[in-house]
């Protein structure tokens, strides 16, 4: 039997329990810069258990769908953003946790422009542009010590 994930519509609320989304639509928070430019403020919670924020930017490869998901990930010291430096939908699979392993995972495809927070310690899978170029920003924690736990299942998932 094959295990499958239908990828649904990445929304504000289908995707609270597992972080924020970073979504510039709508109306802004405030008008800057001489009424030229909107800010959408604070739209993340970055939690970070020691250590420090740091931007860095990611060149992932792009994935073809249907996916095939072997392995979710989690960081439990910090949370973790990513940003997209294009106009093009990602794949963003989590999980809530079950004893200390992914639960079934939840797929979403993202809105060109939309980004993600993950929140600190929720499972998810590594980072999926459906498209070139696979250029992110992310934000997350910095500092010493292991932040990283995998978990590989014994039978992969397929995301369609």
């Amino acid at each position: 039997m094959i295990q499958e994930i239908k990828s649904q519509t990445l929304t504000a609320k289908n995707f609270t329990p597992f972080g924020d989304i970073l979504d510039a639509s709508g109306d802004p928070d405030k008008i800057i810069n001489q009424g030229m430019c909107g800010r959408h403020h604070n739209l993340a919670k970055l939690d970070f258990i020691a250590g420090k924020a740091g931007i860095s930017i990611f060149n992932a490869k792009p994935r073809s769908m249907p996916l095939k998901l072997e392995m979710m990930e989690r960081h439990p010291d910090g949370s973790q953003a990513f940003i997209p430096m294009h106009q093009k939908p990602f794949l963003i699979v989590v999980a809530h946790d079950k004893n200390g392993k992914p639960d079934t995972p939840i797929s979403f495809i993202s809105e060109p422009g939309q980004g993600i927070n993950i929140h600190r310690n929720i499972w998810h899978g590594v980072l999926c542009p459906l498209h070139s170029p696979g250029l992110f920003a992310a934000i997350d924690r910095i500092g010493d010590g292991p932040n990283l736990e995998e978990h590989w299942f014994q039978k992969a998932w397929t995301i369609i």
